[in-house]
């Protein structure tokens, strides 16, 4: 069952990403002086004593936006309203009732969905004096709290609750895979997201920067919940013009952290560039699985085929060589699925784990193939034991009589080898190389498996 949807919606500057964040309990969205930061619905699933709901930010209402998106914001905000099962109508209780707050009224007045007043910025109880005034909007008595200094959350949420009743839920189902979109600026992150989940989500425009933040997205696809995670366009870092840029590409950073798989987005119309490689870097770095998703191939598929493309991608991206490639046209939704669905893949592979038996054999294997060369010293590799001890990335832990005499060619080779013989063929694996117990200076325990005998051959 899907989780209640509860939508805070209001003029700029009223505080609503930071009565997102209060109740998120973390950081979601970004908290900027500047009107209009907040463009696209931005989202975070809420829990409160074992009760769920689904808590949406929105766009300011009427803001002029710099870039001429207000139509876009406001059509974002008529979605959220919606498909609300309540709204948050906020107001600032420091400033008199403004037009911007009775045009936002008027639009609410007409919705038979529950509404709740909010007098943010009650810093003090003094504030609170003029929620009375309030009611002349027509939504009855307002609910005064602070989101920057934490005042009445708990009365906040209990009234959330209260409204929803039995419609909140008592469960919210963990995704079974976390995608994130990432990609520079223009390549079609935002359109790729709306084929996903099937909805205009995000907003689409050919403004460079249009999505600012990170913005999450919870899915279905086969009965079972997914997340999507839209990011900021990145630029290079030289060219950020802006805090709330900057930001954004933090976010777009940590949102590669925290994702299971990360859709790397290509524009198949234009060369490969400094921050594609750069995104590489970080993708690589931090041991993510990736799918290649060169989009707009509708636009380039004439100038070549798959096969020379993705020769192109492992010339000027070898790093990053691993990850399997998926071409799409974002915009007519072709190959969506079938890029999520190789994204699944990948994921079972980094969360595959082997027997130590597996594994063993795999290793032996290679040595087979390839001996370990001796150090200038005449001191040759000896490779005890492996063992697996993590998933997501794949760890592995490899014992040897000293890993310093290891060379990196052989590091490698070992890697590549594990990769081909292992459930493990397209996705970053680590491989950490440690002195056996025995071989270090007084001794110590072993861990449990480890042999005596080398796998290696002298």
């Amino acid at each position: 069952m899907s989780l209640p949807i509860v939508a805070i919606v209001g003029r700029p500057n009223v505080g609503k990403s930071s009565i997102l964040n209060l109740l998120a309990g973390r950081r979601i969205s970004i908290v900027d002086p500047t009107a209009g930061v907040t463009r696209d619905r931005v989202s975070a699933v809420c829990e409160f004593e074992e009760r769920y709901f689904e808590l949406i930010d929105t766009g300011g209402y009427g803001i002029e936006d710099s870039d001429n998106l207000t139509q876009h914001v406001e059509q974002q905000i008529q979605y959220a309203i919606a498909g609300a099962d309540l709204i948050l109508f906020v107001v600032d209780i420091r400033e008199e009732i403004t037009p911007l707050d009775q045009e936002v009224a008027r639009l609410l007045r007409g919705v038979e969905t529950p509404i709740l007043l909010v007098a943010n910025k009650a810093d003090i109880e003094q504030h609170e004096h003029a929620a009375g005034g309030l009611v002349r909007l027509g939504f009855g008595e307002a609910l005064c709290i602070s989101a920057l200094h934490v005042r009445h959350r708990r009365d906040l949420v209990e009234r959330i609750l209260s409204i929803l009743g039995d419609r909140a839920g008592h469960d919210a189902p963990d995704p079974v895979m976390k995608v994130c979109l990432v990609g520079r600026r223009n390549v079609g992150k935002s359109t790729f997201m709306n084929a996903l989940v099937g909805e205009e989500r995000m907003i689409v425009s050919e403004v460079p920067g249009t999505t600012r933040d990170s913005v999450d997205v919870r899915f279905e696809k086969d009965g079972k919940v997914f997340l999507a995670i839209d990011t900021a366009g990145v630029r290079k870092v030289r060219k950020q013009s802006s805090d709330i840029e900057f930001y954004g590409y933090s976010r777009a950073l940590a949102s590669i952290r925290r994702t299971d798989v990360v859709l790397f987005l290509i524009d198949a119309t234009v060369p490969i560039g400094e921050v594609d490689k750069k995104l590489a870097n970080i993708i690589v770095t931090e041991s993510k699985p990736c799918v290649l998703v060169i989009n707009k191939w509708d636009l380039a598929k004439g100038k070549a085929d798959a096969e020379e493309y993705g020769s192109y991608l492992t010339k000027t991206m070898p790093h990053i060589a691993f990850a399997p490639i998926a071409f799409t046209t974002a915009k007519e939704g072709r190959n969506i699925n079938s890029t999520i669905e190789l994204a699944q893949s990948l994921y079972r592979q980094a969360s595959a784990r082997v027997t130590t038996g597996q594994l063993n054999r795999a290793i032996e294997a290679a040595i087979t193939e390839v001996q370990p060369m001796a150090d200038k010293h005449g001191t040759r590799p000896k490779i005890y034991f492996a063992t697996q001890i993590s998933t997501c990335p794949p760890t592995i832990v490899l014992f040897v009589n000293n890993p310093a005499v290891v060379r990196e060619q052989y590091r490698r080779f070992m890697e590549k080898k594990i990769k081909e013989i292992l459930p493990f063929p397209e996705v970053p694996i680590r491989l950490i190389w440690r002195q056996r117990q025995s071989e270090r200076t007084g001794g110590g325990p072993r861990v449990e498996g480890e042999s005596d005998n080398a796998l290696s051959v002298e």
